[in-house]
């Protein structure tokens, strides 16, 4: 039986009220995040044993393997690198694994890219770190002293808080961790320096709904990534009907790339790549870039695909239709094209069919696949092709002329 499920009205991408909503909310920078940021994050290969060699590595790697002028310049340390306080309040770095990072902000940056850093309003981080709960302006100033340009806010042990606080009270819980999230937000306004905010609150409280309003640039939609097909296309595929609430300053997050960590065959990382780049989500790469294959290379930069990421209107993509696994995603782009990715999620090879009057598009299209980087041609009704197992067809349709 045939599963149709209709974007409709999906394509309203704002509406007045939402729009208005987020007018009013005061923004670090207007500039800031105008496309999703790209870049890299030590979290899924290096987890808690990141060190400051692993990120200078990674930050040569960005530059000798073409990444950084791909569009990849965040480099973010994701934990770990925090000691103690000492009796003034200040937060020391790690010292077994870091010295100076003032001089590590400063050595990305000489490689003409930006420096990511990572705490939490809790106590303590998901690492069980030290985080940024009572030291809010302190650790923001810090931060920026250290030339930092990102910031992601990791929610952790401040739900703990929030259940001692306001205990069977999911609306106050709510209110306080926004509360949280706004105040390290004006913390980071009062240090003059503009540092794109990443709210990582998972699903709780909605974050798509209140992110923006809070200052934040991008924000968790979903439960942590894991290195495999299922746990990818879990998070990847959930985000339908969240495309409302992403634009320019402002972007949903399904969590990082995981890309070359080895979980997934190629086609299953194409799909993420592809799916990714239809959400406008953030491009976060999360494997060891030192030891890349060249399979890796050529997911992790393909020209096209990152186009569609960080194509100029800002619209994030939705599914347009769905015949069982057989899903039909689509993605308005500048100038009137559209990106359409046929995502097979089955375990074997199967015929899909694009159907252009079911996508919206009215009549003929000039068909680009975006992975062979071949034209394909005039399409005048539909388009059938067999794509790999859980894999992806990615196109680029755009009218006759143009």
């Amino acid at each position: 039986m045939k599963l149709f499920i209709r974007l409709g009205v999906a394509f309203a991408f704002f509406s007045f009220a939402l729009s208005t909503s987020m007018a009013q909310q005061p923004q670090q920078n207007p500039l800031l995040a105008q496309t999703p940021p790209m870049g890299w994050n030590s979290w899924n290969h290096f987890g808690k044993k990141v060190t400051e060699a692993d990120v200078r590595a990674a930050a040569d790697a960005l530059v000798s393997s073409g990444m950084r002028d791909a569009g990849y310049i965040y480099v973010n340390i994701d934990g770990s690198w925090e000691g103690e306080r000492d009796a003034n309040g200040v937060l020391h770095v790690n010292p077994e694994k870091f010295k100076d990072m003032q001089a590590l902000g400063d050595y990305i940056h000489s490689k003409g890219l930006k420096f990511g850093i990572y705490s939490g309003p809790g106590p303590v981080t998901c690492g069980g770190f030290t985080a940024s709960y009572g030291h809010e302006q302190q650790d923001a100033t810090m931060f920026a002293s250290w030339g930092a340009d990102f910031l992601k806010y990791d929610l952790c042990s401040f739900s703990k808080v929030m259940k001692q606080e306001a205990p069977n009270d999911l609306e106050k819980q709510n209110q306080m961790m926004k509360q949280a999230y706004e105040k390290m937000h004006r913390a980071l306004l009062a240090t003059g320096r503009p540092m794109v905010y990443s709210i990582s609150a998972n699903q709780h409280g909605k974050p798509w709904e209140w992110g923006a309003q809070v200052g934040g640039n991008l924000w968790r939609t979903s439960a942590d990534i894991k290195d495999s097909y299922d746990e990818m296309a879990l998070r990847g595929f959930s985000q339908a009907g969240l495309a409302a609430y992403a634009g320019p300053g402002h972007w949903n997050d399904p969590d990082m790339l995981e890309v070359g960590n080895g979980g997934m065959t190629a086609d299953e990382y194409r799909t993420q790549m592809s799916l990714w780049s239809i959400l406008a989500a953030p491009l976060i790469a999360g494997n060891d870039l030192t030891k890349m294959t060249a399979e890796t290379k050529s997911i992790l930069m393909n020209k096209e695909i990152i186009a569609v990421d960080q194509d100029p209107l800002g619209r994030q993509g939705d599914r347009a239709y769905a015949t069982g696994p057989l899903e039909v995603w689509i993605r308005p782009l500048e100038g009137g094209a559209m990106a359409v990715g046929l995502f097979n999620r089955l375990r074997h090879p199967h015929f899909m069919t694009l159907r252009l009057a079911d996508i919206g598009w009215n009549g003929q299209a000039v068909a680009r696949n975006l992975w062979s980087h071949q034209d394909i041609g005039v399409v005048k009704q539909n388009y059938t092709v067999i794509v790999p197992a859980d894999g992806v067809e990615m196109l680029r349709l755009s009218k006759p002329g143009r």
